[in-house]
């Protein structure tokens, strides 16, 4: 890492899983969705539009793919601003599927941006399990996402990627202490897979904020989109219950937010 410690940590919710992380002046995009509200898909559709349209965001040094297979995660307007990115990482199989010298990351795999300045960012791809097991080898695989950078004195930023709550989650915050967590609730459905949930459940974030210390929780990707079946009630009941809820933290939509980690 470099030796200067980067002290600007910003983070914009764009909506759905669609953030965008400013460390120093690295700019890093998580699953890119700016097709606008009223865009249908075979199933699902969008409801909300993007706060921020992809001009306005403009080039980024990375883009985080958490999996290129759902348009919840990766829609048109957001595989056409691809090529705006520096770089772009995602699954394996999803670098060949997106080819254009997108890289694909191993589970616990390490990639280093290295700026001008000689700043320095690492990003490690983390387990995800895209839905129990009956159903993950029809979804296909996913990475969640470990940020870290010199004056991350709080900890790490944990991006979940679309998710359930299993076991491999716990080693998380063993090897990479987080101090900010980007959770991708929503207890997502689709008919063709049945009554299970493909991303986190409140209840299940509650598990999952508690293998995590005192990380601070962020939600995302909960709102917006026809599949998504809880919303920000389910998720402040849930952290209440658990008596958490001091750790919970929503971010208005579009408008940068700096946080101390």
């Amino acid at each position: 890492m470099s030796q200067q410690p980067i002290d600007r940590v910003q983070i914009t919710h764009i909506g759905g899983p669609t953030v965008l992380i400013e460390i120093g002046h690295f700019r890093i995009l998580t699953d890119p969705t700016f097709d606008p509200a009223g865009s249908k898909y075979e199933r699902t559709a969008k409801f909300i539009d993007p706060a921020i349209s992809a001009s306005e965001v403009g080039p980024v040094d990375v883009v985080l793919v958490s999996h290129d297979q759902h348009p919840d995660n990766l829609d048109g307007a957001g595989r056409a601003y691809l090529s705006q990115a520096r770089q772009v990482l995602t699954t394996p199989a999803g670098a060949q599927r997106l080819g254009n010298g997108v890289c694909g990351v191993d589970t616990w795999e390490t990639v280093e941006l290295v700026g001008a300045d000689g700043q320095r960012v690492c990003i490690t791809a983390t387990p995800a399990h895209h839905g129990p097991e009956e159903v993950l080898s029809m979804l296909g695989d996913v990475n969640g996402w470990i940020v870290e950078w010199n004056g991350a004195g709080h900890g790490a930023l944990y991006v979940s990627g679309d998710t359930v709550f299993f076991d491999d989650l716990r080693e998380i915050n063993r090897r990479h202490p987080v101090g900010v967590a980007l959770l991708h609730f929503g207890a997502a459905q689709a008919k063709v897979y049945g009554p299970v949930h493909l991303t986190l459940t409140a209840t299940d974030g509650v598990k999952l904020a508690q293998t995590l210390g005192d990380a601070i929780i962020i939600p995302i990707h909960f709102e917006g989109w026809a599949h998504y079946t809880e919303g920000r009630a389910e998720i402040e009941q849930a952290f209440v219950a658990a008596g958490i809820e001091k750790r919970l933290r929503f971010l208005p939509p579009g408008q940068p937010v700096s946080l101390e980690v």
